[in-house]
């Protein structure tokens, strides 16, 4: 059992981070957010593929003010990705975003600063400080020699120092690296010193593979630590695998389930018949399911039957067809046509609680 490091909670919109929540899968749209149609396409696109918080890049003045209409149109909390122009938070505020992202540093002086905490604290509004490796302060490269886990963590804990002196501590802090030795170290190191809540991501991870690994790589170090209280997979392309490999990453560590896990050997010599086909069928019928369970599909009768005791649901290749198993126990031999439909069936007859979508 992880045990998670405890820190304070926050909410954004009815969605708690920290605390001891369940730790929240987001993305990011890449749609030009002032194509209002496209982005809301993509935002529900997201929340379908279970995002629980997505955010989106607030560019200029006309990004600002089709937030309006986005936000009414959808219903998963969406925050407002700010750089530089105070004026552009403000008017996301007043849009109706659950969150801001800012660097504080970098939206002008004390008092624009002072302006849009100000706004924050009056709509209970959280900030999240975004550290990355790519836009730290020049002081801080000079100290540190680099763009280092320090470096990361000094200009942290200084922005957050700059909105607690302005009695604001709805805050959540990222420390993103484009490789994971360093996201790994930073996040450690401010967790140590700091009991605010962490939004976890390798940042400019890659495409689906190599950004995938790494993610699962450095994410999976820090979560197994018990670090982070939301998690986003940044991926090259469209942004809707991210939510589907963070949600595997959660699911593999027990630190969250939504829907059917489904395991599968990798094959080798004893494959009696192609599984390849049967998994994306299952998938392709069930991938959206709000059941909580566990489906292996195996390839052959030496590891088939101890795993699929093991599971929820059983699916075994045999020479002759497959061997089914449901609960731990042998239920029937069906064709290769009847292996959909026989899950069906089975999922049909699965107990109402394992509805949930969620346990810790």
């Amino acid at each position: 059992m992880i045990a998670r490091r405890r820190t304070r909670q926050i909410f954004v919109g009815p969605v708690p981070i920290g605390g001891g929540a369940p730790i929240a899968v987001q993305s990011m749209t890449n749609t030009d957010t002032r194509d209002v149609e496209a982005t809301i396409a993509q935002v529900n696109a997201l929340q379908g593929a279970g995002a629980e918080i997505v955010r989106l890049a607030v560019v200029d003045a006309a990004a600002a003010a089709a937030l309006k209409e986005i936000v009414k149109r959808t219903s998963v909390p969406l925050v407002a990705d700010i750089h530089f122009d105070y004026r552009l938070a403000l008017a996301s505020l007043e849009a109706g975003v659950a969150m801001l992202r800012i660097n504080p540093g970098n939206i002008g002086s004390r008092e624009r600063t002072q302006a849009v905490v100000r706004a924050c604290a009056e709509r209970r509004v959280p900030i999240r400080i975004g550290i990355n490796t790519g836009s730290l302060e020049k002081r801080l490269l000079e100290k540190y020699g680099g763009a280092t886990p320090e470096a990361m963590v000094e200009s942290a804990l200084d922005h957050v120092a700059l909105l607690e002196d302005m009695d604001f501590r709805l805050i959540k802090v990222s420390l993103k690296a484009s490789d994971v030795p360093r996201t790994i170290a930073a996040n450690r190191l401010f967790s140590a010193r700091s009991d605010i809540p962490l939004h976890l991501g390798i940042t400019e991870a890659g495409t689906l593979l190599n950004g995938a690994v790494r993610s699962a790589v450095g994410l999976g170090i820090l979560l197994h630590e018990g670090i982070g209280d939301t998690i986003r997979v940044s991926l090259t392309g469209d942004p809707t695998p991210e939510v589907k490999v963070g949600w595997e990453i959660l699911k593999s560590l027990g630190l969250r389930q939504r829907g059917i896990t489904i395991t599968s050997c990798p094959n080798c010599g004893r494959l009696e018949q192609p599984i390849e086909e049967v998994i994306a069928d299952i998938e392709a019928a069930f991938g959206k399911s709000e059941l909580r369970l566990h489906l292996a599909v195996m390839g052959c009768s030496v590891n088939g039957p101890g795993e699929s005791r093991q599971a929820d649901l059983g699916v075994i290749a045999a020479r002759d067809g497959f061997l089914l198993y449901k609960q731990g126990e042998y239920w029937k031999k069906v064709t290769r046509d009847e292996v959909v439909p026989s899950v069906r069936e089975a999922l049909a007859e699965w107990p109402a609680a394992n509805h949930e979508t969620d346990k810790e």
